[in-house]
């Protein structure tokens, strides 16, 4: 028997390498309303937050419509303005591929929009392998338990039947705060150190190295 039936993935940083345009979506978006500059990496520290939290932890003294205004300005430049690539992680494919055909069921949980999600699911080819997802603007942001409660009762699973993989502190946050198992990839958006500081199950350097994982612990 598996420890584990459900395998929960974040998005951004854990199956798609998209640091690169989020930032740049960003810059562009904070340039064109002619904000106070942010770096790059005070950029990547919120990605992974559903969109209008992370403005506000980027801009705290923002007021509710100029909150807006900066989402829709980076919602026109991700979808539709910016070219900049964000390919699926090497082997992304093939580890699904593995999971699926070793019964486990899979979702997803994301900050992103539920556009955004759908247009990479569509760009990838991946809908198939997911039947459930849930999105930042469909329930709550991480780290709120929410989207993983949610998802929970669809598959009518325990949570100790489940797993949180994600890059990020704010994945992991959220499987504590569900009360499920929060496993950690290094290879995203945070670092080993602080993602370990969250206490997850386990860790890989690579996504390849999850089949094998799971079959050692779970």
């Amino acid at each position: 028997m598996k420890k584990y039936s459900l395998l929960v993935f974040d998005w951004d940083g854990t199956l798609m390498d998209s640091k690169a345009q989020i930032v740049n979506c960003m810059q562009l978006t904070i340039v064109e309303l002619g904000l106070e500059p942010r770096s790059n990496q005070q950029i990547i520290n919120i990605i992974g937050l559903g969109l209008e939290e992370a403005i506000i932890k980027l801009y705290p003294s923002l007021d509710q419509k100029m909150v807006k205004l900066m989402a829709q300005t980076y919602r026109d430049y991700y979808l539709f303005k910016d070219k900049t690539p964000s390919p699926l992680f090497e082997g992304v494919v093939d580890v699904l591929d593995n999971l699926r055909d070793s019964g486990y069921d899979l979702a997803i949980a994301t900050g992103k929009s539920r556009r955004g999600l759908d247009k990479g699911l569509t760009e990838t080819g991946l809908h198939d392998y997911f039947p459930i997802t849930r999105c930042a603007d469909e329930t709550r942001s991480k780290p709120h338990p929410q989207m993983l409660e949610e998802i929970l009762v669809d598959y009518n699973t325990d949570v100790t039947q489940a797993l949180m993989i994600g890059d990020s502190e704010y994945d992991l946050q959220l499987a504590q705060n569900a009360g499920v198992d929060g496993f950690a990839v290094s290879y995203g958006v945070h670092g080993l150190i602080r993602l370990l500081k969250q206490d997850p199950v386990g860790f890989i350097d690579e996504i390849n190295q999850l089949p094998d994982w799971l079959k050692k612990h779970a």
